[in-house]
């Protein structure tokens, strides 16, 4: 029971913060300079008064904003995020449909910039004045220093203009709409290339930077110089001792920016058209589209949240010292 306290803690902490987030993102949405009505009306070509306030009725706008609150409150309690003004669809079928594209670009960025980062800080912490470690710290801050929007349309560039050799936007091949199967899949993979390394690259920078410092650092210690006294050979020093303490702060950030992979995933969709829902919540932003908005940002901040959770238990399982306390 005593393992399971701090656990049930922060999962309550948690929805606390989901209906913060929930009440803050619906005051701001509503407040922003904009009208759904409006925007309707522009796209359809003129509406006549009466349409518009029948519009604003029908979507409950006319009310306060405290009423519209409590309304959108109770809908969301029992798991309606509503219809959407402009697809006239549920907001919750939109979001389910285009969940498996985002979650396919955040993860595959995540994984690779975690590995590949942390492996280029660990091959950089060796020889620190080496000409390897140099050439990282040089790559790493270029990355580190590369807008995602910049490094995306400077891909489209280089792979749609100089070298043909990648598809540059959507998320499958328009010749293939027939596929299944492994041809699908090498397809869906041969799109993801470019907007996994437009968003992967900036974070490789972040945690290469930081399990370099965080294994010098560890290296330095006094635990690693005994194990290098008792005669261990250096793989196993480096590898089981140093590299494990030197994983937390790079864990840490890995939870703590899967928010700031999320609202880089919006650009990178953008940028590449890919099926997501970062291109849904900007096409929603554009056409003051307030249900759908609101859904997709609750959906990522629930993702935020439960990686936070996820974070705090890979502590545990990395350091025995938290676990005992």
């Amino acid at each position: 029971m005593k393992t399971l306290r701090p656990l049930i803690s922060r999962v309550i902490q948690g929805l606390a913060l989901v209906l913060t987030v929930v009440v803050l993102n619906f005051v701001l949405v509503h407040t922003a300079p904009g009208d759904p009505v409006e925007t309707i009306a522009g796209a359809s070509g003129g509406m006549s008064p009466e349409m518009v306030a029948q519009l604003r009725t029908q979507y409950g706008l006319d009310e306060p904003l405290y009423v519209q609150l409590g309304v959108y409150l109770s809908k969301v309690l029992s798991g309606d995020l509503g219809y959407s003004y402009f697809f006239n669809l549920p907001v919750t079928s939109m979001i389910f449909e285009r969940v498996p594209a985002t979650l396919a670009l955040v993860l595959s960025a995540v994984i690779s910039a975690f590995v590949i980062g942390t492996t280029l800080g660990v091959l950089s912490a060796r020889k620190p004045n080496g000409l390897l470690s140099q050439l990282i710290t040089v790559l790493s801050m270029v990355g580190f220093a590369a807008p995602v929007f910049w490094m995306g349309i400077m891909l489209v560039i280089l792979f749609a203009s100089v070298i043909p050799i990648m598809p540059v936007s959507g998320m499958r091949s328009i010749d293939s709409s027939g596929a299944a199967g492994i041809a699908d899949v090498i397809d869906v993979l041969h799109h993801l290339v470019l907007p996994t390394l437009t968003l992967g690259l900036v974070h490789l920078a972040h945690y290469s930077r930081l399990s370099r410092s965080a294994m010098l650092d560890v290296l330095g210690s006094d635990f690693i110089r005994t194990a290098r006294a008792k005669g261990l050979a250096n793989r196993v020093v480096l590898y089981k001792h140093a590299l494990r303490n030197a994983l937390l702060p790079v864990v840490t950030v890995l939870g703590l920016q899967f928010g700031n992979v999320m609202a880089g995933a919006i650009l990178v969709e953008t940028v590449f058209n890919w099926p997501g829902l970062g291109r849904l919540a900007f096409d929603s932003v554009l056409r003051r589209d307030y249900p759908t908005i609101l859904g997709v940002l609750l959906f990522s901040s629930i993702v935020v949240i439960v990686m936070n959770l996820l974070t705090d238990l890979c502590y545990r399982l990395i350091d025995p010292r938290i676990k005992t306390s």
